[in-house]
Order: structure tokens, then sequence, then C-alpha cells
């Protein structure tokens, strides 16, 4: 305790550089603790279940012919029919048990109030598989999903249990309408479990086999139910018995699963080339680590956020060398001290140990004023990702973040006090004791260690502009993009009136009231409505056959598809090239009309002849062409903005027999936002337990599209000019010292005849020098993470000379300017001033 009290009034006996060391510490202790702590929830946190390290996750790579539906960022390998899942359960014996899952839209109403959220169809081997213990009450097991559609039991989320039911116990047997679908209440999750799915904070959990009831397009078992062979949807994860490990597990399983594939589902196929059939025969059943869950996040978030863990890394790299600097400084100002302290029998150890608690001290402080700094990085993070990511992900402060911020600090103590600790305690007695300026502190090792330092500053300096530059004219390029949509003055929102039980005759009824009463909202001056959500990451496909474009087993029929209303082009702003769009006479009943696109006409050779020409949804030989294609619009962006524009065709969703959610469009003449309150109110007047989704201006919905690209260009650029600040303060501290310590020399200098000028150039040599040598190796540094951020980049080479060019000429400037200072002072030092000190 005295050594530390020691520390302390040692540290603020020089306020200033005490000061300025905190700072630089908790800035880059704060943003590595920051990211790190993203780090963690994404990609090292398990979930919160007994022995995590036994689950696997299961998936299938291979052809998957027949309806396929995933949301893993289009890797469809992970999902199984509902079939195969009961095959692998029975054939099974290195398990303890397999369990499914899939999130699903839900409306839930109680008590006359109706939200909409997330809801996870189970398994009933679900939560046993996991181990977990239910809050309240009783999980959902196997005898909860024995039957397809008979279970109405639902659990729900232990958050949803205290926001919505405000945590009453009597919650149990009370009847929670989900989905149009009155389902009795038996049990609350644990505590701190949401689910298996990263990213997701669902409210409700039900049986799987509820998934006709949940989701009413899910009905027809020869296309998508729980009969088909051919309807891959379905989540799989197992755990391991005790003593197998999952290589063990996949060799087990081989055999039967090949079985099942050769013998059971091979005959089903059709139009299979035999190269194709081949693989589809020798699909391989692979098991992948199943402690984090499964979520698309795990492998979307990898690459920027070990972007931002080697930016971060850089920036605490500068301030630990910034700080080693300040402390050699005031190592040379004790260097009187510590020849004292030696010749009057301290041990060099007691006072290196000194050193570093002083060291550690100061590290510490600057944890945690960091951990202050991680709270307004996560703050800024959160801005400018879409608010689903936040809730799914989270963004608070918590104790992991705490502990990493006080072992980073702990460690860089040490790492940046060792060196300044050691030279420190071996000064030279004799001229330490006579105080001999011009030679204390100035050892040729501590003068080349300083050097050094400022030149790795530069030298990540460098590199981190390099980034920063990339991805800002990344996020450029990206903003630049044409989207074929007038986005403008245009709002956004979803309903999806059969999770309320509607059919579809009254769902189609209730889309044009909604279109009508829209319409006449003042300020409103159009109004349409599509199926799939523009821009919003969806993609739905289906193979089709074309007039006139010869099809083959391995040929790629497919096209994305939308269902949307009368007014869609002209509301949107996308110019009809051809033909006609949609009105209202195109209902149910009528001759079947489509309109394509400019990248459909191009893939199915149509060209601008495509109006007049026969398609059908489906791609078998002896189906119907029974759908006419009425118009030809330009290309527009459909899922995502850096995404190229996929061949589309549009139906009108009068024409639909089974839809039941649409999201609309509606254009205004001014400020968008006024009409926000306006839709509430329309759609609360038609249906007031129908709630209104995701609404939007669709600016609004553009920014989050590229939310990543923002945040990774934000953040690089933040911590560029915060690196580049701090290389400069390193600079010049460098050099502002030395000059100091060369009075004499230049005093001599300056005595001999030397001018100001062949002063200030002999310091401005030595910042040249140094900026050459640490833009040297910054700028090698560089061509390494242009090549990890490649991925990341848009219409963009890692390598751009522009980029490159500019962050050199910026970084020179910078040094420049920290060198000006020191340089001009040591051309106004007076030689006689200076020859006193001898």
């Amino acid at each position: 305790m005295v050594d530390v009290r020691l520390a302390f009034r040692t540290l603020f006996r020089s306020p200033f550089i005490t000061a300025v060391a905190i700072a630089s510490l908790a800035l880059g202790i704060g943003a590595n603790a920051a990211i790190f702590s993203l780090f963690d929830r994404l990609l090292l946190r398990p979930l919160p279940v007994p022995h995590p390290e036994e689950l696997v996750n299961l998936a299938a790579p291979g052809p998957k012919p027949g309806w396929t539906s995933c949301n893993q960022a289009g890797d469809c390998d992970v999902v199984f029919s509902f079939p195969m899942l009961k095959d692998l359960e029975r054939v099974q014996k290195v398990f303890t048990g397999i369990a499914a899952h899939r999130i699903f839209s839900a409306n839930m109403a109680y008590r006359g109030q109706t939200a909409n959220g997330d809801g996870v169809l189970v398994s009933g081997n679900y939560f046993p598989v996991l181990g977990v213990e239910p809050e309240l009450g009783r999980l959902l097991g196997p005898g909860d999903d024995r039957t397809v559609g008979a279970h109405f039991v639902v659990v729900l989320s232990e958050p949803y249990w205290r926001s919505r039911f405000g945590a009453d116990p009597d919650v149990l047997g009370q009847a929670l309408t989900v989905n149009g679908q009155s389902m009795t209440i038996v049990g609350v999750a644990p505590r701190g479990f949401s689910g298996t799915t990263l990213g997701s904070r669902p409210q409700v959990f039900v049986p799987l086999t509820m998934r006709g009831l949940m989701e009413p397009g899910f009905v027809t078992p020869e296309e998508n139910g729980f009969e088909s062979r051919r309807a891959y949807w379905a989540y799989v994860f197992a755990r391991l018995r005790p003593g197998v490990s999952a290589e063990q597990a996949k060799a087990a399983l081989d055999v039967p699963y090949r079985a099942i594939l050769n013998d059971v589902e091979a005959p089903l196929q059709e139009d299979m080339s035999e190269q194709t059939m081949a693989r589809f025969r020798t699909r391989e059943l692979t098991l992948e680590p199943g402690y984090r869950g499964q979520s698309s996040l795990h492998g979307e978030a990898r690459t920027p956020l070990l972007l931002l863990l080697s930016v971060t890394g850089f920036v605490l790299l500068i301030a630990c060398a910034n700080v080693a600097n300040l402390l050699l400084v005031r190592g040379a100002a004790r260097a009187g001290e510590m020849a004292v302290r030696l010749s009057i029998g301290a041990s060099r150890r007691q006072l290196v140990t000194q050193l570093l608690l002083e060291a550690v001290v100061l590290a510490l402080l600057g944890g945690a004023l960091g951990v202050l700094v991680a709270r307004w990085t996560l703050a800024l993070i959160g801005s400018l990702l879409p608010a689903e990511a936040m809730e799914g992900v989270g963004f608070g402060v918590d104790r992991g973040l705490f502990l990493f911020a006080g072992a980073l600090a702990l460690g860089t103590g040490l790492l940046f006090g060792l060196f300044p600790a050691l030279h420190s305690t071996r000064p030279n007695l004799v001229a330490a004791l006579k105080d001999e300026a011009g030679r204390k502190g100035t050892s040729r090792g501590a003068s080349r260690f300083r050097m050094t330092l400022a030149t790795a500053q530069i030298a990540l300096s460098m590199a981190l502009l390099v980034a920063a530059g990339l991805f800002t004219r990344s996020l450029f390029n990206v903003t630049r993009v044409d989207l074929g949509i007038q986005t403008e003055s245009v709002v956004t929102f979803a309903v999806s009136p059969e999770l309320n039980g509607y059919t579809p005759e009254r769902s189609r009824a209730l889309f044009q009231r909604l279109e009508d009463e829209l319409a006449a909202v003042p300020g409103v001056t159009g109004v349409t409505a599509g199926m799939i959500p523009l821009l919003a990451g969806s993609n739905w496909g289906t193979d089709v056959r074309v007039q006139g474009f010869e099809s083959g087993p391995d040929t790629d029929d497919n096209a994305n598809f939308n269902r949307i209303g009368p007014g869609y082009f002209r509301t949107l702003g996308v110019p009809l090239l051809a033909g006609r769009e949609f009105t209202r006479a195109d209902a149910l009943g009528r001759p079947r009309v489509a309109v394509v696109n400019q990248a459909f006409a191009k893939k199915f050779n149509l060209g601008r002849e495509a109006v007049g020409k026969l398609m059908s949804e489906e791609n078998e030989e002896e189906t119907e062409l029974d759908v006419q294609i009425v118009g030809l619009v330009a290309d527009a962006k459909y899922s995502e903005v850096k995404q190229e524009v996929p061949p589309q065709f549009f139906y009108p969703y009068q024409q639909s027999e089974s839809l039941g959610f649409l999201n609309f469009y509606l254009r205004t003449s001014g400020d968008p936002g006024r009409v926000l309150p306006a839709v509430n109110g329309v759609v609360a007047r038609l249906d007031p337990n129908l709630p209104v989704e995701e609404l939007k201006t669709l600016p609004q919905q553009v920014r989050e599209n590229v939310a990543e690209d923002r945040m990774i260009s934000v953040l690089s650029a933040a911590f560029a000019i915060l690196a580049t600040l701090l290389a400069a303060v390193g600079l010049y501290g460098v050099l502002a010292y030395t000059v100091a310590q060369r009075t004499r020399e230049i005093g001599v200098r300056m005595a001999l005849g030397a001018d100001g000028g062949r002063v200030r150039g002999m310091v401005l040599r030595q910042v040249a020098k140094m900026t050459a040598i640490g833009g040297a190796v910054g700028l090698a540094a560089a061509v390494g993470l242009g090549r990890l951020a490649q991925s990341l980049l848009y219409q963009l080479e890692g390598t751009d000379p522009v980029v490159f060019g500019t962050a050199a000429a910026l970084l020179a400037a910078v040094a420049l300017g920290a060198g000006l200072l020191p340089a001009h002072r040591a051309s106004q030092v007076d030689p006689m001033q200076a020859l006193r000190y001898e």
C-alpha cells in the first residue's frame, strides 16, 4: 500500500505528462474493449446452456432439388427436410438427442392488444437437448410435438414475460393468441436464454409441428410441407454423447445417411443430369461446432470485426508508444533521484518494481477511463446500425468488457513500463550525481528506442490512414450506386393479416381498402405495394419456363420474383420501357400476366420483344405457358444495394391465391416523416388488432441496407484520425525532447556560423527520415490490410493507388506539422545561453 501511495504521489508531480498518458491509454484501451465486446458477443460467447461444447450443428452440402427456405445469408446447406429430420432421429446412436428450430414472424394478441415480433418453432427435443430449466412452469417436450397441427401450447421468453405480463406467475394456463391461434401458456424460458439463433430475440416458442398454422403459406405437402423430402427448411443440431467426438459421430452417421439418400430420396428426384445426380448421391453429412448456436452472423461478422480489432490494436500500440516515450522523458528527469537511491543502498530490483508499479497504476487509470470511452464507442456503433441489430446482439457495457479492459490495462502497463524502468535504473552515477546538463538521459540506447517508437507510430498511422481511405472511398462508391428507384419522399411499412387469421380473400380486400385510404391521406401522391420488401435482404426465387428459351437438366432457369400492386413502377420511379403496368383489372380469375426486367429479358433471350411472350412459374416440360408478359421495365435493385440486379419477374398480387402479407410504399409531396403517424391511424381504423410492421422511410431502409459499410467506414476513419493525432503528439514529443537535449550542440553549431535555416533543416531532415522509413513500413502493412478488407470493399481494389498516395501525402503533412515547432525552437537557440551549459 505504501508503494501504491508513492506511485500516485510520483505520477501527479508531473500532472501534464500523467494526464496525456492517461488520455492516450483511455482512448486505446476503450476502443479495443468496445470492439472486443462485440467480437465476444458475436463470435466467442457460448450459448447459456450446460456443456455447450457438446453441441454440433448439422449440414448437408450439395444439390437440394425442390423447395429450399433458409435465412443464413444464402447458405442453405444447413437446412433439412422434416422427413430427413425424423430419419436421423431414428437411425442415430451417437447423440443424446437431435433437435430442430426455425424463426417465424409472430403477431401476438393478449387482452385486446396485438404486437408483432419473432417466434421460434422448436421440435420436442429442443429444450431437452439444450438441457435448460424453465424460469416458470415447464418447457416444451417430446409430447408437445407428436402430431402435426395439434399442440396449441406456447412458452414465453423471460424478457417478454416481464415486459408484456409484468412477470406475473399466474400467467400459466392463460391464452395467448399467436398468428390467429389461441395458445395456452405452459411456461417461461430461463433468464438469459434467447434461443439458438444469434441476433434474434424471440418472444415465444411454439412446437415445430404447428408451422402450418403459424405460417399459413406452409400448407401444401407436395411442395413444402411436413411430408415432402424436397422441402428443406428445418435447422438441425444435436448433442454428442459423452466420450463421442464430432469425427466419430460423423463416421457413424455416414452409412445410414447415405442409405437414405440413395434408397429413399434419389428415386424422387426428376429432371436431374447424371452429374448432378452423382453429386446428390454422394452428399455428405457434416458436423460443425454448435456451442455458439446457428446464425449467419457468425460468418458475416468475422471479417469486419477482425479488421476493426486490428485497427484498434494499432491505435493501442501507438498510445503505448506515446506513454513509453513520456516515461523515458520522465525517467531522464529522475536520473539524479535514481542515482541517489542506488548510491545509498536501494537495489535495482526495488527501483524497477516501483517504476513498473507506477506504469501499471497509470495504465489502470487509463483503463478505468477507457470503460467510458468503450461505452461511447458502443453507442456510436449502435447509432450506425439498424435497431434490430442492437436488440438482437446487445450493445451494453457488461462484466466481460470490464474484465477485458482491466486485463488490457495491466498488460499494457507492464509492456510500456518495462524498458523505461530498466533504462532509468542504470544511470551513470557520477554524471547523474553531478547533474551534468546535456548528458542526463541521453544514452544512445534510450534515444534509439524513442526514435524507433516514433517511427513505429508513423508506420501504424500510415496503415490506418490507408484502411480508412479504402473504406471511405468504398462507402462513397456505395452511395453513388444507381438504385433504379427514386427513394426520396417514400414511406414504407408492412402488414401481415394472415397472421391474424385472415383468409386470402379478406387479405386482398383489406389491401385494396388500405391502398384507397392511404391515397386519401393529405400529402400522399401515390400508393402501391409489393410482397418482397425492397433492399431488405430478402431473396425469393423460382425456376421458370420462357417461350423460345431452350432449357436442360443443368440449365439455370432461376429468376427472382415479386407480387406487386397497380402503379408499382410509377410510384417508385422505375422506368417502363415497353408494354404496360398492372391495373386492378388484373384480378384473380382474369388472364395471368407478368412484367419482367431487363436482366430477365437478357437471360432468357427476349430482348426488346419481351412483351407478348409467354412464360410459366414452373419449368417442367409438360407445364403450360399460361402467363403473358405485358410489360418490360428497367433494372432496379432488389435485395441488396451492392448486389447486381438479378433477373426479375413481377405478378399482380391480386392474382395470388394465398397472399397474406404486403409491404406498402407511399410517395409524398413533402416531408415523408409527416405521413408516418397517419399510417398507424389508417391501419387502426381498418383493424385495430393489426400491427404495423417496419414503418420507416425508404431512404432509411437504404441506409440500413449498407449499415455495415457505414459503420466500418466511420469507425476506421475515426480510429485513423485518432491514431494519426497520437502519432503526431508522439513525434512532437520526441523531437522537442531531442532538441532540448541537443541545446549545447546546436549552440556550438550556431556559434561556428550555422544559421537558423540550417538548424531547422537538421531537425526536419530527421523528421523526413523517420517519416520515410515509417511510411514505407506502413504502406507494406496497408497492403496486408487491404487484402484482408477486399471482400468488404465495393468496386475498389485493396491496393488502390489514389488512396495510398493520399494517405502518404496526409501523413507527410502531419509529420511536417509536428516537426515545425521543434525545428523553429531549435533555430531560436541563443549560442551564448547554450554554451553556458558547459
